[in-house]
Formats: structure tokens, C-alpha cells, sequence
């Protein structure tokens, strides 16, 4: 078996560790819907203890006591979940064999493993749950678990089922040092700029959670109630994601150098180019708009969503359907 078929083995091998990890986060999230509206049966058990619960918290709504309660209670079993320990676990261990996967296939290539669709998606999504795993240890986003690995699990089928190629030399155009400075910061400011749509996604279900207790309405999605607050969720997206727009940055002003060398122009309108800048634009707008503009809530969510849209725009069907001189990414 040669080091090519080696990294098969540890890809897929990483991609069923990876499900597994899926499945446990997946349950943490229905032990938590279930933990919730145990709470709120034993709340509303009966007319008197509903009215007596409302008399001691001042009228609050009985909704609004789920929350406090959830958000507050130290000895609820979010934080030690057994299936959330389990998740991160296989996640780490999903993540060394994905390492090994991208190294062997270094290896088998003799350069770095970023040279077409197949390879920069195996060392894309590899920087995704890198990036999950390093915030993991500054903040409990453990959360996003189920999103991140059914992310990492969606590309990496895709890419081996539908742009696997093997081990081949690089174009002219591919070798120079630039390639592995631009297309190592694009791929590290892709996992940021992932991580910071996981957070809006779940700060928009927050907002509209928050929204429904104010009125004193029932939510259906009742797991949302334990994580944090829609304004904590908005500040960390907006911290992660100013991240990728300066890693974003950087990749953009690489990426002309290396047209530079390549092609002997820095900027040529390419469409891959024009996308790239398209992407920069649209996250530069989210944090202007925020910063300045006053931008918060649903708002800022929703320009976060739709930035990085426009980066799985850019990887799944400019690098497929449009010609130009980037059209080797889609080998």
C-alpha cells in the first residue's frame, strides 16, 4: 500500500470518526430539548405551583423562569455532558487521522497538498475543525459541534466522491512559494469565517427564541434555550470573524503578488478574483456596518450568512463551472 492509498485510508477512516462525533453532539442537543421541557413540566404542574412560581418571581413569565433557571442553575448537566465529552473526544481523533490523511498526501505528492478541488478541500475543512478545536480552548462553543463536523462531513464526501484525482505534478503556474502562503491563509480564514456562520446562525435562533419569550409564547426549538444569551452569540461571531476578514486580507494582497510572478499582472479581473474580492467587500460592509453603522441583531447575522455564502459560492461553483485562469483549482 503506497502513502496516496495510505491517505485514503486515514480520510475515510477520519470521516467515520467524524460521524460518530456527529451522533454524539447530536444527542447533547436532544438531552438538552429534553432537560427543557422537563423544567418547564415541572413548572407548570399545576395552577398553583404556576402562580406561586409567578409570585415569587414577580410576574415573570413562565418562559422567561425557564430561561433564568437554565441560564443560571449551576447544577444543570450542560457543562459535563457525557455526549458532549464524547463529541470533542471523536472530534480530536477525527482530526489527527485528517491530519494524517493531508500529510500523506504531501507525502505521496512531494509538495503541498493543496494543489486542486480534492486536496484543498481535504486541507480546508482539516483548518476548519483546527480553528473549532484552538477557540474550543478560549470559549465552550462545544455547542457547535453538531454544525461543525456535519460541515467537515458534507465537503469531505463531496470531494472524495466527486473530485478525487490522483497524485499529480504541479502546473508552472502552482509553483512558486505564494501558493502555499495565499492558499494556507484563504483555507485558515475559511475556518474562522465558518465558525463565525455557525455563530450567527444560532444567534438568529436565539434572537427569535428571546423575541417569542418576550411576548410569552411557546418556542420549538427548546435546546436554544441553554445556550448563550443572542448578544453574547453576535459578539463572539463578530470577534471570529474579524479574524478571517485579516487573514482574508492578507490572502487577497498574497494572491496578487503570486499573479505577479505567474501571469506578470497583479490584479486581471479573473473570476475567481472577482470573487475573492466580492467575499472581502461583503465582510468588510458586516464589520463597517457594525462598528459604525450601528448594526447589531438580526441585521449583522445576516451580512455574516451571507459572506460566507459567497464563500461556498466560491469554492463549490466558481472553482467548478467558471473558466479562467484559476480553472486548475477545479482538477
Amino acid at each position: 500500500m503506497n502513502l496516496n492509498e495510505l491517505s485514503i485510508l486515514s480520510l475515510y477512516s477520519a470521516m467515520g470518526v467524524y460521524a460518530l462525533a456527529f451522533i454524539a453532539f447530536s444527542i447533547d442537543l436532544a438531552r438538552r430539548s429534553s432537560a427543557v421541557g422537563a423544567v418547564q413540566a415541572d413548572e407548570l404542574s399545576s395552577p398553583e405551583a404556576r402562580g406561586a412560581a409567578e409570585a415569587a418571581s414577580g410576574g415573570t413569565t413562565t418562559l422567561t423562569r425557564i430561561s433564568t433557571r437554565i441560564a443560571n442553575d449551576a447544577a444543570t448537566p450542560y457543562g459535563r455532558s457525557a455526549s458532549l465529552r464524547v463529541g470533542v473526544s471523536l472530534t480530536v481523533l477525527a482530526w489527527a487521522l485528517h491530519l494524517a490523511a493531508d500529510v500523506l498526501r504531501g507525502l505521496a505528492a512531494g509538495r503541498v497538498p493543496w494543489a486542486n478541488m480534492y486536496e484543498f478541500a481535504m486541507t480546508g475543512t482539516l483548518l476548519i475543525v483546527t480553528v473549532f478545536l484552538i477557540v474550543l480552548t478560549r470559549a465552550d462553543l462545544r455547542f457547535l459541534g453538531t454544525f461543525v463536523t456535519g460541515l467537515v462531513l458534507i465537503l469531505l464526501g463531496i470531494a472524495a466522491l466527486r473530485f478525487y484525482v490522483e497524485v499529480a505534478p504541479l502546473p508552472p503556474a502552482l509553483q512558486s512559494v505564494w501558493l502555499v502562503i495565499h492558499v494556507f491563509v484563504a483555507s485558515l480564514g475559511t475556518g474562522f469565517f465558518a465558525l463565525g456562520f455557525a455563530l450567527s446562525a444560532v444567534q438568529l435562533l436565539q434572537f427569535r427564541r428571546e423575541s417569542l419569550v418576550a411576548e410569552a409564547r411557546a418556542t420549538r426549538l427548546r435546546f436554544v434555550a441553554t445556550l448563550p444569551s443572542s448578544a453574547t452569540l453576535e459578539n463572539l461571531a463578530y470577534r471570529v470573524n474579524i479574524i478571517g476578514f485579516i487573514l482574508w486580507t492578507f490572502t487577497l494582497m498574497a494572491g496578487s503578488i503570486w499573479a505577479e510572478k505567474a501571469w506578470g499582472r497583479y490584479w486581471g479581473w479573473d473570476t475567481k478574483e472577482v470573487w475573492t474580492f466580492i467575499i472581502w467587500t461583503i465582510y468588510a460592509g458586516y464589520i463597517h456596518a457594525r462598528a459604525t453603522r450601528g448594526w447589531r441583531g438580526s441585521r449583522s447575522a445576516w451580512l455574516a450568512i451571507i459572506g460566507f455564502s459567497a464563500v461556498l459560492f466560491n469554492f463549490g461553483i466558481v472553482n467548478v463551472f467558471f473558466k479562467g485562469l484559476h480553472a486548475y483549482s477545479g482538477l
